[in-house]
C-alpha cells in the first residue's frame, strides 16, 4: 500500500483534530480511503466516505483486536 499524510501540520502528541492518512494502491492510482487517528481513536472513511460517516473503533477495541492475531 502507499501511505501519506494528508496534513504536516499536527502536533507531536495527537489531539483532538488528530492526523489523517492518505491510503492507495501500490502504484498510487486507486485510493482505497482515508485513515484518520486522533485521541479518541481511529476511523477509516472508504473510498470518499467523510469522517462522519466512517467506521471508527476506540483505541482500547483496536488493541485487543490487534493483539489477538
Amino acid at each position: 500500500m502507499k501511505v501519506s499524510i494528508k496534513d504536516l501540520s499536527v502536533a507531536m502528541e495527537i489531539k483532538t483534530s488528530g492526523i489523517e492518512l492518505d491510503v492507495y494502491s501500490p502504484d498510487g492510482k486507486i485510493h482505497h480511503g482515508d485513515l484518520i487517528m486522533n485521541k479518541r481513536g481511529l476511523t477509516w472513511c472508504k473510498g470518499k466516505t467523510n469522517a462522519k460517516h466512517g467506521q471508527k473503533i476506540k483505541w482500547e477495541d483496536f488493541i485487543k483486536w490487534a493483539e489477538s492475531n
